[in-house]
């Protein structure tokens, strides 16, 4: 599928703490770097027409607010981890400045956690203000948002099965250690990859620094920008400097053109 133009927005580039992570005061946390700032991971994905949010996470409110993010046409899951989902909630303000009820894109395993933890919004009697939604159910068909095409990706997050993404020639993964060779396929051709790389060090459901690079440089992508970090993996600008050209870090706020 064909996809229009598009403006990628990094609404949060950090892993589930954010960085600076509470009471911690390591160097990169202690850091007056604004790209050492990261909220909670997620992405806005814009056409002329249609505005999506990848995940709704503990920091959605404040992300809407400092994009001036004014419309808002559905959210898509990536997975059902608490800071991919705890923000859902704050999706009310859009049923009311757009008078729309919010598209919700999920895979069963997140519609089954979004109906647990947001109960009172899939109630047959709702209280008055609660998010009004249309929960529609995701697998690995593609999917139009508006006008804008999606290709869901399967990988895995240890054992986990959580959806990545793939809007026309960008393509957005975050929260895995493991990706097939079938899946590895819909990736192949895009010009900007996503990839999670959360700290140098093993660790059982991320993409370690040197394991992002290695799957990077085997997808062959011209361009790629990792996400969900650590305050483990070190300062913005200390990682950047050890990375090939084609890789860097992402970071809040960064905005990308297809």
């Amino acid at each position: 599928m064909s996809a229009p133009p598009l403006t990628i927005t990094f609404l949060g580039t950090g892993t589930s703490t954010g960085i600076p992570m509470i009471a911690c005061p390591c160097p990169v946390c202690a850091s007056a770097d604004t790209h050492d700032k990261r909220l909670r991971s997620s992405i806005l994905v814009s056409s002329a027409h249609t505005t999506l949010v990848v995940d709704t996470t503990p920091d959605f409110r404040y992300q809407m607010l400092r994009t001036d993010t004014r419309k808002l046409d559905g959210v898509v899951y990536t997975h059902h981890h608490k800071d991919h989902i705890a923000g859902m909630d704050d999706v009310r303000a859009f049923n009311f400045i757009n008078d729309q009820v919010m598209r919700i894109y999920a895979n069963a395993l997140t519609e089954e956690a979004l109906r647990r933890d947001f109960y009172y919004a899939f109630m047959e009697n709702k209280y008055p203000g609660v998010p009004e939604l249309k929960m529609i159910m995701i697998d690995d068909t593609p999917f139009m948002v508006g006008d804008i095409p999606v290709q869901p990706i399967q990988v895995l997050h240890h054992k986990l099965p959580v959806m990545g993404f793939r809007f026309g020639d960008f393509v957005y993964i975050t929260d895995a250690n493991r990706i097939e060779d079938t899946e590895k396929e819909k990736i192949r051709g895009a010009k900007i990859l996503v990839l999670n790389a959360l700290r140098r060090e093993a660790h059982i459901s991320h993409f370690t620094l040197d394991e992002a690079i290695e799957l990077a440089n085997e997808l062959a992508v011209p361009e790629v920008y990792f996400t969900h970090i650590s305050h483990q993996l070190g300062k913005h600008t200390d990682i950047n400097r050890e990375l090939p050209a084609h890789i860097r870090l992402a970071w809040d706020g960064l905005t990308l053109r297809l």
